[in-house]
């Protein structure tokens, strides 16, 4: 199980996020916070980034392809329910990432399409789209 240390003191909004071995900062943009890091909805489209960027290197490193590099490209609006095409929530906001993939290298159009179909099958891709149960506990 994954364990991560989300601490804030009253410096504003700078939040220290620790792993077991690793430690980054987390903020809000200027004029709320002191932009000291990434803010939490940039947080959540690199935690998608980078597992679909892995996800596709190492499904193209397993079948010998001659995968360069990759490079995804994310952003995420908020639309107001009924301003949605094609979206399902009855109420309230549906927040919509958008999530572009350049993949270079000697490739034909074959292994490109399955690695854009591949993409969708990254871990944290598939927990986004799936149901999230959040259980909140206060600990003393």
């Amino acid at each position: 199980m994954t364990q991560i240390i989300a601490k804030i003191d009253k410096s504003r909004y700078k939040t220290i996020l620790s792993t077991e071995r690793h430690d980054i900062v987390g903020d809000e943009p200027l004029p709320y916070g002191t932009d000291l890091g990434p803010n939490p909805y940039d947080f959540l489209l690199m935690s998608l980034g980078s597992c679909t960027a892995i996800t596709l290197r190492m499904y193209a490193d397993k079948r010998g392809w001659d995968l360069q590099d990759v490079e995804v490209q994310l952003s995420q609006e908020r639309v107001y329910h009924e301003n949605c095409e094609n979206c399902e929530s009855q109420s309230g906001y549906v927040h919509i990432i958008t999530k572009k993939i350049k993949v270079n290298g000697n490739l034909d159009n074959a292994q490109k399409s399955k690695l854009l179909e591949i993409s969708e099958k990254c871990p944290v891709n598939k927990t986004l789209l799936n149901e999230i149960k959040i259980n909140t506990v206060t600990i003393s």
